[in-house]
């Protein structure tokens, strides 16, 4: 077997694509390769001790990838449109995941089982969209791993303190309940410090969530989507910001203190939507990817000081993941329609 790194991405409505030279090129597998060719992919979940699996939630459900057989597997769930998936970093077999309408649902056993999980006050219709609500990350605290956080859009923020088996709400301070994604750090006094991305803004806690503050950006516009820490420090966060979903113009925001204060991180030419996505990964913390929701992609080898656009263009990004995958010597190629 030989590792390398593999790139995914997540689009809405022209299911996954892989990449084996760090966003380069890329490939599409077909509907034989287990996934629906036009499905809606939401996530993605892997682990550094499963190195030939990853994991996808989508429109049609939640899905295991097999690097041995380059196949999709449906994984039977109740959920039915999965929004959210994380393998707890103790255990590859723990997963906690989350749909639309918002609910979670755990299993202990790599998806062959799962067991709803209460979740008081997480309501599954939103007046504000007419709409169901969604989970849309669910984050394993790094510093307490007992615990973990989910953001609900349009629901507000749950914590669990006993890997997942039970919620309650911490919503205090929030301007806007439109939560998108969650960080947590240890700043320069190591004192923990939370984020929260929404609709109206940016949102801090410097009371492991108890209540939340505003913390407003000096940006033309306050939709945040993403905030992520950059792996080998927490003193560099990075923030997706833009002028709604999807929006026509975007940001990258950049940290250098722990989030007390943002820049921008220029990406390079006229940026066509919302900037919606970053993937990041222990194995490499300078490797970094970076998308707009309508499908332009940037990749940064630096630690994000410097960008350059990749030449693919997608449709609707909604997912990037890259990973230090192990490649079985002789793995079939992946199914794709090849022109005649």
């Amino acid at each position: 077997m030989g590792r390398r790194i593999e790139a995914y991405a997540g689009t809405a409505g022209h299911s996954a694509w892989f990449s084996e030279d760090q966003g380069q090129t890329w490939v599409h597998p077909n509907s034989h390769s287990g996934m629906y060719l036009e499905a809606r992919v939401w996530t993605y979940s892997s682990h550094v001790g499963q190195p030939t699996v990853l994991w996808a939630g989508t429109d049609m459900g939640l899905f295991r990838w097999d690097e041995s057989t380059t196949r999709w597997t449906p994984v039977a769930s109740p959920l039915k449109d999965v929004w959210s998936v994380v393998q707890h970093p103790d255990d590859p077999d723990l997963l906690i995941a989350g749909g639309r309408p918002a609910e979670l649902y755990r299993s202990e056993d790599g998806g062959a089982s799962w067991v709803g999980v209460p979740a008081p006050g997480m309501a599954d219709f939103s007046p504000i969209n007419q709409g169901p609500t969604r989970v849309t990350q669910i984050l394993v605290d790094p510093f307490d791993r007992d615990i973990v956080w989910a953001s609900i859009e349009i629901g507000g923020i749950f914590r669990s303190g006993d890997r997942g088996r039970t919620w309650e709400a911490r919503i205090e301070g929030l301007i806007s309940l439109d939560v998108h994604g969650l960080a947590i750090i240890r700043n320069g006094r190591g004192r923990r410090v939370m984020f929260a991305t929404t609709n109206q803004g940016l949102h801090r806690s410097d009371d492991d969530g108890e209540t939340w503050a505003f913390q407003k950006l000096d940006s033309p516009w306050q939709y945040t989507r993403a905030v992520v820490p950059r792996v080998d420090t927490d003193r560099v966060l990075f923030l997706t910001n833009g002028n709604g979903p999807p929006g026509n113009d975007g940001k990258l925001l950049r940290s250098d203190d722990y989030g007390d204060s943002w820049h921008e991180a220029a990406l390079p030419g006229k940026l066509n939507s919302t900037v919606w996505c970053v993937a990041t990964h222990v194995h490499d913390p300078m490797l970094l990817f970076v998308c707009t929701n309508l499908g332009q992609l940037f990749r940064s080898r630096d630690g994000g000081d410097n960008w350059e656009r990749m030449p693919h263009e997608f449709g609707e990004l909604r997912a990037l993941h890259w990973r230090w995958a192990e490649i079985p010597e002789g793995r079939p190629a992946h199914s794709i329609t090849v022109r005649k």
